[in-house]
């Protein structure tokens, strides 16, 4: 049904009219006395829910907008009276637009209802083609071999108000990274509870419990963007401190993985910890940051990675050490708007001898340690694609050197196609084709820091968002 004048009838409905009687006169030149609407116009003009055009008319018959049907249940907000469980409802449905006419509702969608869903499908394509005599294989596929990667995903969000302080949340992920090539039914074993946890917010202050993902701040996400089972707690308004902690899973994260695919750490070499305790290990971090809304940012931390075992051991190299330090920092500066360069820095500490075989080639040379235990990344931003936003879009130039050592799990492996012990460019650029269908693409071109072996990659992403 068309949003025209019934959508202001719907409006006086839920206002109700300040008498039993509609008495005021019609201000519409459009609208004769003896329309059957006539009274409601005239009655929801004098309370200023209506107010027609510049030009005196009201033009009934004209479909709105859904700004314009949200300024009117903004002012019948402000009026007060009337159905409030109908407003509520109306309110709910018009969310987005009264948030960006500044009218709050938050409380009002808590009310209608406590369980909200949200999600996407989204379909992936990934290519990557590492050179030959590699000393590590591509996605599993041969050496040297150009690997085709075809995901499709279904996830699943939802969200449970539990008080005006306290939300539930949970991620559901279902989908297998190849089902769209060989059009096999996923099978149960491929719903993943990725994420579930409890969330308080109070002035200044936000905790976390459960299982939910860690990005950290003061880098930009450059040393980590996965999972612990633990707790956050962040502090702070204009200078925030947040502290983590808890149980990190190498295996499934790739943890400081040499290239980050076959020869990770906990796979295919030494596990991380006690056996039987499924490659997991400690995590804590400590980050000091200001807000990343600022002009100028900066932020500064510490990881800590504790395994089960007497050696900390991934993509043929062992620290010597059952523990790491990463402290990691990062510089911003918005020159417009628009445009922002970001650049970061890591540095691993509590590594072994180079006996250990962290510093040695396959030839048993000596080998360079920093650029193992180094990372250090530019990134210039230029706008950014909002899904609620048709034909935004927004584009990406970055130069990174992933350490082995000091990168954790990068938002680069887990949203793009560059893995950890790696070094080179990437490009990226994104797009929202219509409100919640946003494209992604972007291209590596690079090198493995243990055998400067070439590697190249395209990544692409197409999401559709409910």
């Amino acid at each position: 049904m068309k949003k025209t004048l019934v959508s202001a009838l719907t409006t006086a409905l839920v206002v109700g009219a300040a008498s039993t009687t509609f008495a005021a006169a019609n201000p519409f030149e459009d609208v004769p006395a003896d329309h059957w609407a006539y009274d409601a116009i005239a009655q929801l003009a004098a309370d200023g829910v209506i107010e027609g055009y510049g030009d005196g008319t009201y033009r009934g018959d004209q479909e709105i907008t859904r700004y314009e049907m949200a300024q009117m249940i903004a002012r019948a907000m402000a009026k007060g009276g009337g159905d409030k469980a109908l407003i509520d409802k109306l309110a709910a449905e018009f969310a987005d637009e009264l948030n960006n006419l500044g009218v709050r509702v938050a409380a009002l969608e808590k009310k209608v209802d406590n369980v909200k869903w949200q999600g996407m499908i989204r379909y992936r394509y990934i290519n990557r083609h590492e050179e030959a005599s590699t000393d590590r294989t591509a996605n599993g596929n041969e050496a040297g071999a150009k690997a085709n990667t075809n995901q499709l995903l279904l996830r699943l969000e939802p969200q449970m108000q539990i008080n005006k302080n306290w939300t539930g949340k949970a991620r559901l992920d279902y989908g297998r990274a190849n089902d769209f090539d060989s059009a096999l039914n996923a099978d149960q074993g491929n719903l993943t509870m990725d994420r579930v946890w409890v969330e308080g917010k109070y002035t200044n202050f936000l905790i976390k419990l459960g299982k939910f993902n860690v990005q950290t701040q003061a880098d930009y996400a450059t040393t980590m963007d996965y999972r612990i089972s633990g707790a956050e707690a962040v502090i702070g308004k204009d200078v925030q401190v947040a502290l983590r902690g808890g149980r990190f899973n190498f295996t499934d994260a790739k943890a400081f993985a040499h290239g980050g695919v076959a020869d990770n750490v906990g796979a295919t070499n030494s596990p991380l910890a006690d056996a039987g305790a499924a490659n997991t290990g400690n995590y804590m971090g400590v980050e000091i940051y200001n807000d990343r809304a600022k002009k100028f940012t900066w932020g500064i931390g510490w990881q800590y990675i504790r395994s089960g075992k007497d050696n900390l051991a991934g993509g043929g190299y062992a620290t010597g050490a059952d523990a790491l330090n990463v402290w990691n920092l990062g510089l911003g500066y918005k020159f417009t708007k628009d445009l922002k360069l970001t650049g970061v820095y890591a540095f691993a500490t509590g590594l072994g001898d180079e006996a250990d075989g962290l510093t040695r080639d396959a030839n048993g040379d000596l080998m360079d340690a920093n650029k193992f235990k180094q990372t250090y990344a530019f990134q210039l931003n230029y706008k950014g694609a909002d899904k609620s936003k048709p034909k935004s879009w927004g584009a990406f130039l970055a130069w990174r050197h992933l350490g082995d050592w000091s990168t954790i799990h990068p938002t680069c492996r887990e949203n793009g196609p560059m893995n950890g012990g790696e070094q080179g460019w990437e490009i990226g650029f994104n797009y929202t084709f219509a409100k919640n269908i946003m494209g992604k693409a972007q291209y590596y071109q690079g090198k493995e820091l243990a055998s400067d072996h070439k590697v190249n990659a395209v990544w692409t992403e197409l999401g559709f968002y409910f």
